[in-house]
């Protein structure tokens, strides 16, 4: 005999995560009307008859508290209530972006000078820099005039950028990341 293994552990699809109605089947629960007053302890069967006089529904707030708290409340204005303020907690989040500045071990003065303009720019909108110095071919023998391009770029942002993350080589890049300071 082959007994095959249900995918999603014997449970049913698509059902409701929140104990509601009639999936709420505890021997005694809490109850809290729909104005907040506390209508009592009694069956979950009563409950549900209180909660169907109001034309409302019963929701299982707390099912871990002895005996579980449920509450009578209009279930699709809550979740509706709920949704609305997730959205508006994604939308206040602040989203730190990290920009990307890319120079080269004999970049001249004015061009370094213009890239830390769109640097300082960047910080001041809060976002994060990853400055690079790429070295091609034969520039690999001389890190140390990257690492003093580097230096004078983090030097030009002195007073808006602090040092998150010092200069590293990665491969032929030399990298370091930049935050703005701290007011």
């Amino acid at each position: 005999m082959i007994v095959i293994q249900d995918q999603n552990n014997g449970k049913k699809p698509n059902q409701p995560k929140e104990l509601l109605n009639e999936l709420i089947r505890f021997q005694q629960v809490r109850v809290i009307g729909p104005t907040g007053e506390q209508l009592g302890i009694m069956s979950s069967r009563e409950a549900q008859l209180k909660a169907n006089e109001y034309n409302l529904d019963l929701y299982c707030v707390s099912a871990q508290s002895n005996p579980p708290v449920c509450k009578i409340i209009n279930y699709g204005k809550f979740r509706y209530e709920q949704q609305k303020k997730a959205k508006e907690n994604r939308k206040n989040q602040v989203r730190i972006e990290v920009k990307e500045i890319q120079l080269t071990p004999q970049i001249g003065l004015h061009d370094m000078e213009t890239k830390a303009r769109a640097a300082v720019k960047f910080l001041e909108q809060g976002n994060k820099i990853k400055v690079g110095v790429r070295f091609r071919g034969r520039q690999m023998t001389h890190l140390e005039v990257g690492e003093e391009a580097l230096n004078k770029f983090i030097e030009l942002l002195g007073d808006t950028a602090q040092i998150e993350k010092p200069a590293a080589m990665e491969g032929r890049w030399m990298i370091a990341i930049l935050a703005p300071k701290r007011k």
